[in-house]
């Protein structure tokens, strides 16, 4: 049977067709529909975790239990997970583990470039990497065959493109593994320095018998061509490109990442005039080469920055010029992200920008706060880091400028490692001011659950983490709850925040304006008669409203929350007609 496939689709059903038991991830894109799609297969048991660091501990457990276990993050949440991977890099696995990990090439959603191979690397782990649907449901099941060879966690790393492209996909049906006995074993599994110094005695010999695997495993292979001038070597999406740009040349396909060949890179190279190495952000591959004696070049034709093409492989390798577009006669203007018309955190912000704070920001939508014309964050580097971020500025600044800056975090964000921040500054004897913006649903990744949602994965009851009893559980003694709709009660809120002498919480409470459980209000229209054009509304940035002169509301878009009305001076904002 096939069928047309996501690569994280494919993934999920690689995972059901290998047997797997047991998913633990952290949503975070472009690896969030993996779990998505083995939610859907009762016999997978799946959980979305608090954060990656749990996950990747949950699906060794489940590992070290017998069964075959996975989890999925985006690269930076591999950054959360290092602690764990690097030591069981050491203790190996029972059952199968893999640990699948989704880089974000161009940043089409993260906040910075990272190339995951270098944890690969690193922790001495082997690494698959498919180019295709099909190969994303292939090399699943012979990642799980790796772990288990060769008793270690086996990464998949996939990128944006792999994760949400299509291609067909052959499926089959599930392989039942039987669940492995577990045998105490301390000398393996509890890593203190005398077990942990025997155990990496067992990590470099595993690493010499994988070496020897890549030499001949049919993830790598090479793909003759009729134009020798060029040989590729090449791995991932990238294969697709050069498959495209130039389908007469030779190509070394690597499948297997880490470790990398030596004798099949060299008799390869053997074939053709030169060897260019094809691949996105940093040379692995290449250095790799340079390191056994293989004249290659690549970085110098491509550079390290973002995504390549099959475009750019024609110019940089054939000297093909880009075809000319048609330009348009007049400049087209620019659509930049924005928070959803009735978004929660636009109240919020609008607010922040009024009070004039230093505002320490967090990874979630409202990142967004920070754009034009709410322009209301000033920092924003990774998950959980706006609370102990701000912690140290006041710190530095002194107990005068808590009284000027506040940290924003969201629901989701703030369980997945806000806590741990807010318990520091509570420790400390800290004085700062934190805004949880509590919109109901994990909101940039597409409304999956959390422990603050009161639902599981699969949408059934959940215990419910209260965020009012967990901040005052950690020593908060001001703790208020404000309708993030209502401007009035917010600011009032937050100024009574900023003014106490002591660690603060204010939780701006309101859902996410997209979520299948609120009703949409009426669309509000603008009075042509009663606007005088002063832009008040403008300062919300929501995309229902335009100006030409005068405001105007989009019935199409605006989602009735009155935000705009409440800032209109002359009222002119108000409920259309019901034949409108």
């Amino acid at each position: 049977m096939k069928e047309l496939m996501l690569g994280n689709q494919a993934v999920a059903r690689g995972l059901y067709e290998a047997g797997c038991r047991l998913v633990s991830s952290y949503p975070g894109t472009p690896s969030t529909e993996i779990t998505e799609f083995a939610s859907t297969y009762p016999e997978i048991y799946t959980e979305w975790a608090t954060n990656e660091k749990v996950a990747y501990e949950v699906a060794m457990g489940g590992a070290i239990g017998g069964g075959r276990s996975f989890c999925a993050m985006k690269h930076v949440g591999l950054n959360v997970a290092a602690d764990p991977l690097f030591t069981t890099s050491y203790t190996g696995v029972n059952g199968g583990m893999v640990v699948a990990v989704a880089d974000d090439q161009g940043m089409h959603s993260s906040q910075n470039e990272q190339d995951s191979r270098h944890y690969a690397v690193a922790a001495k782990l082997p690494m698959v990497e498919p180019s295709d649907s099909q190969e994303c449901l292939d090399f699943v099941k012979e990642a799980f065959r790796i772990s288990e060879e060769f008793d270690t966690p086996a990464m998949l790393r996939l990128s944006t493109r792999v994760s949400h492209s299509q291609s067909i996909v052959t499926l089959s049906d599930r392989e039942e593994i039987p669940l492995r006995d577990y045998a105490k074993n301390p000398a393996k599994y509890v890593m203190m320095p005398a077990n942990a110094q025997k155990r990496h005695v067992v990590v470099e010999e595993r690493t010499r018998r994988l070496q020897e695997f890549a030499e001949t495993t049919p993830l790598n292979r090479v793909e003759p061509g009729s134009d020798r001038r060029i040989g590729i070597i090449t791995a991932g999406i990238c294969y697709q490109y050069v498959r495209e740009a130039m389908p007469d040349a030779p190509v070394l396909k690597l499948g297997l990442l880490n470790p990398l060949p030596e004798k099949l890179i060299r008799d390869f190279a053997g074939t053709v005039d030169q060897v260019v190495v094809v691949e996105e952000l940093d040379p692995v591959i290449q250095n790799h080469c340079a390191a056994i004696g293989v004249k290659v070049t690549g970085k110098e034709h491509f550079g390290y920055i973002g995504e390549i093409s099959q475009q750019l492989i024609r110019t940089k390798l054939l000297g093909q010029e880009p075809p000319k577009g048609c330009a348009y006669p007049e400049a087209v203007p620019v659509r930049p992200p924005v928070l959803c018309p009735g978004c929660p955190h636009r109240g919020v912000f609008y607010t922040l920008h009024k009070l004039g704070v230093t505002v320490f920001g967090d990874i979630g939508c409202y990142t967004l706060g920070a754009l034009p014309p709410l322009s209301a964050m000033d920092t924003t580097l990774c998950m959980g880091a706006s609370i102990s971020g701000l912690h140290g500025f006041n710190k530095i600044r002194g107990a005068e400028s808590a009284r000027s800056s506040v940290a924003v975090i969201g629901d989701s964000t703030f369980a997945h490692s806000g806590i741990t921040g807010l318990v520091d500054m509570v420790y400390n004897k800290g004085f700062s001011t934190v805004v949880i913006l509590d919109n109901s649903i994990t909101g940039m990744t597409g409304h999956q659950q959390n422990p603050t949602t009161g639902y599981d994965i699969h949408n059934t009851a959940a215990p419910q983490l209260s965020l009012e009893k967990l901040c005052e559980a950690v020593g908060v003694s001001h703790v208020t709850v404000a309708d993030a709709g209502d401007l009035k009660a917010l600011s009032a809120a937050i100024k009574e925040a900023l003014a106490f002498q002591g660690p603060a919480v204010v939780i701006a409470r309101k859902p996410c304006a997209l979520l299948k459980t609120v009703r949409r209000k009426p669309a509000l229209r603008v009075d042509p008669d009663g606007c005088i054009g002063c832009k008040a509304c403008m300062g919300i940035g929501c995309p229902a409203i335009t100006f030409n002169g005068k405001a105007a509301i989009d019935p199409t878009l605006c989602v009735g929350c009155d935000l705009c009305a409440g800032l209109c001076p002359k009222h002119a904002i108000k409920e259309a007609a019901a034949h409108e």
